[in-house]
């Protein structure tokens, strides 16, 4: 039988495996239940396990029996899938629902695991036909918290003994895309990710005197603009960076003018020598357009996940594999990428490899208006899962192949 039969055959031990861990999700880097499950499905299965110690992460390495030669000649392929939920009250109406109050595998990642978990088992099956080593990356913390870049500074990249040749993830839409399609696109696949926090500090007063006070909330509410303003005429609108302000605080009262006023934006950019510009540009305006109103501002420019960049040739790969094994109306090419982000950036930092999107709208909702991943309506379509699994073992096997047979 091939990869595929083998996951249609494992479906409904898939679709449960799933269920049971959207209804108990975990947010954050420490998720000992989800952790739990992981270690029982991985358990009889031949492979060398590990724990982080920072996060509740699971690392499995399977040995390839396909090849002769010693550790630090033989190939190694790293799939990754996260594990981790989102502070999401879910509204859909599903039976398998969330348990957890504020709680929601909104973003997918509960399937993320169980194809990861379904690939392991594919590969456990086909050991003999492996030509190398699989790392198998199961991640706490995406959702904000880096754990890819935990992981990285815990070993994973190097867990099968040697650093991992090509690295692959997989990742789900509950719309958008259509159904059962992988997208995937070579360069740039999603923005980098940072945060800007400041705050405009005055001297408060009354709402009918404001000269005898220093009213922050102009400024701040000056500020909100010019970054708009910004970005339109400091940066190429071929590599574009978007600022949206997302909390704008000041204030508790009409007549009243507040001490200072708070903002938080999300920046979102597409290379790197933007989110370098926009570190340096951003607390930079913040603090002029204060000055220029006679006031002083305190700024906090964070630097969260850095531009998700696919390799070329790893993605050309990925593309191929999904024609031959799906036919290439499932392969679909991204045409521009997309202004999410992932800390799967930083695998890709350090090995070459691609990032894929998979169609996962239920039937019968339209890709155009389904619930989006994070909404509290977001579902899944179950029926992913086999060819999810599919996908992660076939690109593990080919590619160890191709890398084998050039040493």
């Amino acid at each position: 039988m091939s990869l595929r039969d083998d996951a249609t055959s494992m479906a409904d031990e898939l679709v449960q495996l799933r269920h049971e861990l959207h209804q108990e999700p975990e947010i954050g880097l420490t998720l000992p239940k989800t952790q739990a499950r992981v270690l029982a499905a991985l358990d009889g299965l031949p492979l060398e396990v590990s724990t982080g110690t920072r996060t509740t992460s699971v690392t499995a390495v399977l040995r390839g029996t396909g090849r002769a030669g010693t550790q630090s000649e033989t190939p190694t392929v790293l799939l990754r899938g996260d594990m981790d939920a989102l502070p999401v009250t879910e509204r859909a109406d599903v039976p398998y629902r969330s348990r957890i109050d504020g709680a929601m595998h909104a973003c997918g990642h509960d399937l993320h695991t169980t194809m990861l978990i379904g690939a392991a088992r594919l590969l456990a099956a086909h050991r003999d036909q492996l030509e190398g080593d699989v790392v198998l990356m199961f991640q706490p913390g995406e959702e904000g918290w880096d754990g890819a870049g935990v992981m990285i500074e815990e070993g994973v990249l190097d867990a099968a003994g040697r650093r991992a040749d090509a690295a692959f993830g997989l990742h789900v839409f509950s719309a958008v895309a259509p159904h059962g399609a992988f997208l995937t696109r070579p360069g740039t696949m999603m923005s980098a990710s940072d945060e800007l926090r400041a705050t405009v500090q005055g001297a408060g007063g009354h709402g009918s005197t404001p000269h005898r006070a220093k009213d922050p909330v102009p400024a701040v509410a000056e500020v909100v603009m010019a970054l708009q303003a910004m970005v339109t005429r400091q940066f190429d609108i071929f590599d574009p960076v978007v600022v949206t302000v997302g909390q704008l605080h000041a204030g508790t009262t009409s007549n009243v003018i507040p001490d200072d006023a708070y903002l938080e934006a999300t920046v979102r950019t597409f290379s790197e020598e933007s989110q370098e510009r926009m570190a340096e540009a951003a607390p930079r305006l913040v603090r002029q357009v204060a000055a220029a109103h006679g006031l002083e501002a305190s700024v906090e420019y964070l630097r969260s996940y850095p531009v998700t960049v696919n390799d070329v040739d790893e993605t050309a790969f990925a593309a191929k594999t999904v024609a031959e094994v799906f036919g290439p109306a499932r392969q679909v090419d991204l045409a521009a990428p997309l202004g999410g982000s992932e800390d799967f950036s930083r695998v890709l930092q350090n090995v070459p490899g691609s990032f894929l999107f998979l169609g996962a709208v239920p039937p019968g909702q339209d890709p155009a208006t389904a619930p989006m991943n994070h909404s509290p309506l977001a579902t899944f379509d179950d029926s992913v899962l086999p060819d999810g699994a599919t996908l992660y073992a076939e690109l593990a096997v080919r590619r160890l192949a191709q890398l084998a047979a050039t040493r």
